[in-house]
């Protein structure tokens, strides 16, 4: 059963789970061979609330754990940022609900309502049934929001982690770029962007597994997005991912380095738990 060209239906509202996303790997692609098996995924959660603005973490992580992503990267997640979430820490509680590690890289992480209190923090994560290695919260240029005289400069949110899958390494990175009509502060992010990841192939004396995920906030075909393509595979799962309800744009990504991981397949999935849909690919690590 391909994943490709087809949405899976998780019936969240209705308390039901959608069917398994793909079938098992082969003997060979599980270590024996020359490729090892990963599942990602790439979610916008929204705070914790559905397309109906309702917060619901349970929702959430019925849709998250239907997907059976070996690593999920996760954008506009509050930890205690305030009441909208319940002052939860939602990096956290998805990590301990779903039994996986996570990495919390803050955009903002702002001073406590209370003295003595937890700071208030908003930004990427990610989730993995690997160890985590190692964390980075790299800074991208950004317009803050919580600025009323914004202008562009380097602000963190840009999260990495390094992975050893089956003894090979990987490096995930999370991301969400501007959404605003003008593409020039995406344009410097994509730039900021591929810098850093060229860093780490610099660093690397061997080929680098290279993993992107995050929400775009932009088309498969906008110019500001065209040189990621240079170096890196967008997985195309061959539906619309925004909004939840009859999504009309893509704009939620995995994107893979060309050279050392291939996809095996992609689906956008079908709920309405957020009001982004979520993105799973099943991909092969060339050794």
């Amino acid at each position: 059963m391909s994943l490709r060209r087809r949405t899976v239906e998780v019936l969240v509202a209705a308390g039901l789970l959608g069917a398994a996303l793909a079938p098992p790997a082969t003997a060979a692609e599980h270590g024996r061979g020359p490729s090892v098996p990963l599942r990602v995924a790439t979610y916008n959660i929204h705070a914790g609330a559905g397309m109906d603005n309702v917060f619901d973490l349970d929702r959430q992580v019925a849709a998250l754990r239907s997907l059976d992503a070996d690593v999920i990267g996760l954008q506009e997640v509050d930890v205690r940022w305030g009441d909208r979430s319940q002052w939860r820490d939602l990096a956290g509680e998805l990590g301990r609900r779903l039994r996986m590690h996570v990495s919390f890289a803050p955009i903002y992480s702002l001073d406590p309502v209370e003295e003595g209190g937890p700071r208030r923090e908003f930004g990427v994560a990610v989730l993995s049934r690997y160890k985590i290695l190692s964390a980075e919260n790299h800074d991208l240029t950004r317009l803050s929001t919580q600025d009323p005289n914004p202008v562009p400069a380097p602000a963190p949110g840009f999260g990495e982690v390094v992975l050893k899958v089956r003894g090979l390494p990987v490096h995930v990175y999370a991301t969400h770029l501007d959404y605003r009509g003008d593409p020039s502060v995406r344009t410097a992010q994509v730039a900021d962007t591929r810098r850093i990841m060229a860093e780490d192939r610099k660093q690397e004396r061997r080929p680098v597994r290279q993993i992107l995920l995050g929400d775009f906030n932009a088309a498969p075909t906008a110019p500001e997005l065209a040189p990621l393509w240079q170096e890196l595979t967008d997985i195309e799962p061959g539906g619309p991912t925004y909004p939840a309800q009859d999504p009309v744009q893509r704009i939620d990504y995995v994107a893979v380095s060309k050279d050392t991981v291939r996809v095996r397949d992609a689906a956008v999935a079908e709920t309405l738990a957020s009001d982004h849909r979520p993105v799973v690919a099943d991909l092969l690590l060339r050794r």
